[in-house]
């Protein structure tokens, strides 16, 4: 069972939603948190679910202080959108998919506390990437919830989320597995949005070049049909004064 505490006395209990500690070590740590929730943000657009970032999760209904904020969290069948902390007793369900972004300094507390922790509140996955590889060697450590406990995933894949995780210099690149295709990161899909914005202009230049080419050819032919014309009026002309020229 899902490991939430309650208690009745809760109508004058603050649940703050931060604690002045900076969100990352450093920037590497802080580039992939971000990518990851946005990354993920767009992959589950219009689903009935939300991602969220580096926000306390509480879940002990009546004890404020009994809380953790992951890096990222992945949490189904709650309505989208952002919240200023994540309650597990109002919303009903706990996070699917949790990402810790590591290094040698919370590698005690990812590995020890959070895993337990969030193997006892029933989170399908737990993810743990150390962008600078300073203790996981991958640098991508996955586990997955096999009845009540943790197993190793050896395959790199999230089963909840559909996807394939590869690591990519220093961030977790997504692949989704039915199509194969690559998540894009906010960057990649304005560098995309450029290059077709250039390829449409690029097309529209040639498509003016051909409409000018073809009026220029239409008003080629209709000056040639005119000096036709002219020229039979005026070939009628020396008929009807001279009947038919010599050969």
């Amino acid at each position: 069972m899902t490991a939430v505490v309650t208690t009745l006395k809760t109508s004058e209990l603050v649940y703050p939603s931060a604690d002045g500690e900076p969100v990352a070590e450093t920037y590497d740590h802080v580039y992939a948190i971000f990518t990851t929730l946005i990354v993920l943000k767009q992959y589950l657009a219009g689903r009935r679910a939300t991602v969220l970032a580096n926000q306390f999760l509480y879940y002990a209904q009546g004890f404020p202080k009994l809380r953790v904020a992951p890096d990222v969290m992945v949490i189904f069948d709650v309505e989208p959108g952002g919240r200023d902390n994540y309650k597990i007793w109002e919303e009903g369900q706990v996070p699917k998919v949790i990402f810790e972004m590591t290094s040698p300094g919370t590698k005690s507390e990812d590995q020890d506390q959070k895993k337990d922790l969030y193997e006892k509140l029933e989170v399908q996955e737990y993810w743990l990437f150390d962008p600078k590889g300073e203790w996981i060697t991958e640098k991508l450590q996955g586990y997955r919830l096999r009845g009540d406990s943790y197993e190793l995933i050896t395959d790199s894949r999230s089963e909840v989320l559909q996807l394939r995780l590869v690591v990519e210099k220093k961030l977790i690149r997504f692949y989704r597995e039915d199509n194969g295709e690559k998540l894009l990161t906010t960057d990649e899909i304005a560098s995309a949005l450029k290059a077709l914005t250039q390829k449409r202009l690029e097309a529209e230049a040639q498509l003016e070049k051909k409409r000018q080419r073809a009026e220029a050819e239409s008003q080629r032919a209709e000056s040639e049909s005119q000096r036709a014309n002219e020229l039979e009026s005026l070939l009628a002309s020396y008929r009807d004064q001279f009947g038919e020229l010599p050969q």
